[in-house]
């Protein structure tokens, strides 16, 4: 019963952020949609905060879980950017996005937010990453990859185009074909014989010590 009531409560704040925004967002506000007494949400989370924080890290526990048999059978960058493809549109579909948009706002001012939101964040960021280790494997740029931080920054762009296809839908869907331009190219390098891959390979390396006397 405890536990059923903390799952009513972690969704109907979920629910509350979608339709009424953070700004409306309260011990009533959620309860209500819930279906409990407010006096719930203090006995089992302690405030609204922690509250949402919570929810916040649910929500991405469940959304995560849901995709991640097709991460572990992507092969190629292509088929990762097709599955980014997909998933940013079943997540603006089911209001996740809505959500995103009003916890990451909400951080700046509410500091409990801010782990919590990250937190969820880095759920997506491990699966990415996994991938990443996995398709470049092998691959002419690989040693010159980081892909941690290629992880966080395919992350940051998705988020970014989440929330920028609410004000430019064209643009937004720009950006998606340039990164698949992206990843047709590092398909071509990866097409390359042994012979222009160790030249494409002695290019990046001197790019990289230039870098490196900077």
């Amino acid at each position: 019963m405890s536990e059923g009531t903390r799952e009513k409560l972690l969704d109907g704040a979920l629910r509350t952020v979608v339709e009424q925004g953070i700004g409306k967002t309260s011990a009533r506000t959620i309860a209500a949609a819930a279906g409990v007494n407010q006096a719930l949400v203090f006995y089992h989370f302690g405030s609204v905060d922690e509250l949402l924080a919570a929810a916040c890290r649910f929500g991405a526990e469940q959304r995560v879980s849901r995709y991640r048999e097709r991460f572990a059978s992507v092969r190629t960058l292509a088929e990762l950017l097709e599955l980014g493809r997909e998933l940013h549109a079943q997540e603006r579909a089911g209001g996740h996005v809505a959500v995103l948009a009003q916890l990451l706002a909400g951080a700046q001012t509410h500091p409990r937010l801010a782990p919590a939101t990250a937190a969820g964040l880095a759920l997506w960021i491990e699966e990415i990453e996994r991938v990443l280790a996995r398709v470049l494997e092998g691959s002419p740029v690989a040693e010159f990859t980081d892909a941690g931080g290629l992880a966080r920054a395919l992350a940051s762009a998705f988020v970014g185009l989440e929330l920028y296809e609410g004000v430019d839908p064209r643009g937004a869907a720009g950006a998606l074909d340039a990164l698949e331009q992206l990843a047709g190219l590092a398909e071509v390098l990866e097409d390359l014989g042994p012979v222009a891959q160790r030249a494409v390979r002695a290019k990046l390396r001197r790019g990289a010590a230039k870098r490196g006397e900077r």
